[in-house]
This record gives C-alpha cells, sequence and structure tokens, in this order.
C-alpha cells in the first residue's frame, strides 16, 4: 500500500520527507510534490517528516482527498524525481493548512 501526498503540499512543499526515502519515489513539481505509487515501498518513514502533515498511507487518506491517489499516481510519470532536500518555499507557513488549495496546483 502506497503512501500519498495531499493537499496541503501544495504551496507548502516541504521536501524533509524525500531525504528518507529509500527508494527514490518521490517527483517533484512546480509547487506539490508526489508519491509514485509503483516506486513506494511503504516504509513508513516519509510520513513522520512531513511538516505540513500532507503525507498518508493510501487506506488512511482523508475523506475528500481520495482523488490524491490517482493525481499522485498521473504527476508521478510526468515529474522529475527529486532525491535531495530543497528549501521550502518563503511563504510555505503561510500556506500550511488553508483549505482549498487544489485549484492552485501548477503541473
Amino acid at each position: 500500500m502506497p503512501f500519498v501526498v495531499t493537499e496541503n503540499c501544495i504551496k507548502c512543499k516541504y521536501t524533509d520527507c524525500v531525504e528518507v526515502c529509500p527508494v527514490d519515489c518521490f517527483h517533484a513539481g512546480p509547487n506539490f510534490l508526489v508519491i509514485d505509487p509503483d516506486e513506494c515501498i511503504d516504509c513508513t518513514l516519509c510520513e513522520p517528516e512531513c511538516p505540513a502533515n500532507a503525507i498518508y498511507p493510501e487506506d488512511d487518506v482523508p475523506a475528500g482527498q481520495e482523488h490524491f491517489i490517482a493525481l499522485n499516481a498521473e504527476l508521478a510519470k510526468n515529474w522529475p524525481v527529486l532525491t535531495e532536500r530543497k528549501d521550502p518555499p518563503d511563504d510555505a507557513k503561510d500556506w500550511d493548512g488553508k483549505p482549498n488549495k487544489l485549484p492552485l496546483l501548477q503541473r
């Protein structure tokens, strides 16, 4: 069961999770990260590293955010793998916890 990056990552894009991933399953877009479900080995290391609490096991994705399961799979095919931590956007803390960020997702 792979892990899934959900809405709260949009415009926060913390990458602490990337450093602990043993299989390099994170892919980075302009303002969001995704997990490739075909690469994720369910090691559980990334979930506690996310400062925005945006990573969940597929079976525990919050209600109303189930569409992020398919979105992670789709975008992982198009975005490059990210293997090193990067600085978050300057305004990441301002976006942490804001609802309804999906329209702000840059592909």
